[in-house]
């Protein structure tokens, strides 16, 4: 399958307004469907981020939930100590497959 560029490049990357509009051309489903579609991934994602902390989709990458302890920061306006308090964050792994895409389908190995 040859590289498709979709979309236009703006200066705020792609939306999901944008994204359903991209399945509505591609796959013939009304508006209404292809935005229902996005809000139905997109709601899986999240619940699957919450639940096990892990979503992989293969050829694309892995998010994943990180638990970052709590540590000692300073306050750049004073200089003041604080502490920065523990938190969850969300990563992104790209696959080989989008790095290799993403450099015009050349190889990194």
């Amino acid at each position: 399958m040859p590289t498709v560029w979709v979309g236009t490049f703006t200066p705020h990357g792609m939306t999901k307004a944008e994204l359903a509009d991209l399945i509505y051309e591609r796959v013939g489903a009304t508006k209404k469907d292809a935005g229902e579609v996005v809000d139905a991934v997109f709601e899986i994602i999240r619940a699957s981020l919450c639940g096990t902390g892990r979503v992989k989709i293969s050829g694309f990458g892995t998010f994943a939930v990180c638990a970052k302890n709590a540590r000692r920061g300073r306050n750049p306006q004073t200089g003041e100590p604080i502490v920065i308090d523990s938190r969850r964050v969300l990563s992104f792994k790209p696959s080989q497959v989008l790095k290799d895409r993403m450099n015009n389908g050349s190889k990194s190995r």
